[in-house]
């Protein structure tokens, strides 16, 4: 996957992108859910995260105490130390990553707590979660991170276009 290609192609198509999905927004077609899993899973048919992993290069999940606590326990710390050693508040006054790439992303694109990853990572597109249309705004500002969004988006066009 060429990343580059991918972040021009994205940034291309993003007001084009984020119309359309206020378009849908606005419309809620009774099928969304359906079809954009369906799109989901073609994608993933293809797509290989461990190919490009941008999310956890360019973008902070929100890891939440539950996240935390696992985590902590996982690296034997406490979860103040995994806040202090990791973490930071951001404007909304979340939790997230310090820096990215993701502290715990390794060179082979594999992440190191994979098992025990926070939730947000685990649902990360988020391109398979019911009520789909609550999340149209989050997904146009994943279609600028994932290859796989920009793709579902770009198919959803050809459907609801």
């Amino acid at each position: 996957m060429d990343l580059e290609k991918f972040k021009e192609e994205s940034q291309n198509k993003s007001k084009e992108n984020k119309a359309f999905l206020e378009k849908v927004r606005r419309r809620r077609p009774k099928n969304l859910d359906d079809v954009v899993h369906g799109l989901h899973e073609e994608s993933f048919d293809h797509i290989d995260c461990l190919t490009c992993a941008n999310c956890c290069k360019t973008t902070s999940p929100i890891v939440i105490d539950r996240d935390i606590d696992r985590i902590a326990k996982h690296l034997k710390m406490k979860p103040s130390e995994m806040i202090e050693q990791y973490l930071k508040l951001d404007d909304d006054g979340d939790y997230v990553f310090q820096e990215t790439p993701c502290p715990f992303l390794m060179a082979d694109n594999y992440c190191m707590i994979y098992e025990i990853r926070p939730r947000a990572c685990r649902e990360y597109p988020h391109t398979d979660r019911r009520r789909f249309h609550q999340i149209l705004k989050l997904t146009w500002r994943n279609t600028l991170v994932c290859p796989a969004v920009l793709e579902i988006v770009e198919r959803l066009k050809e459907e609801y276009g």
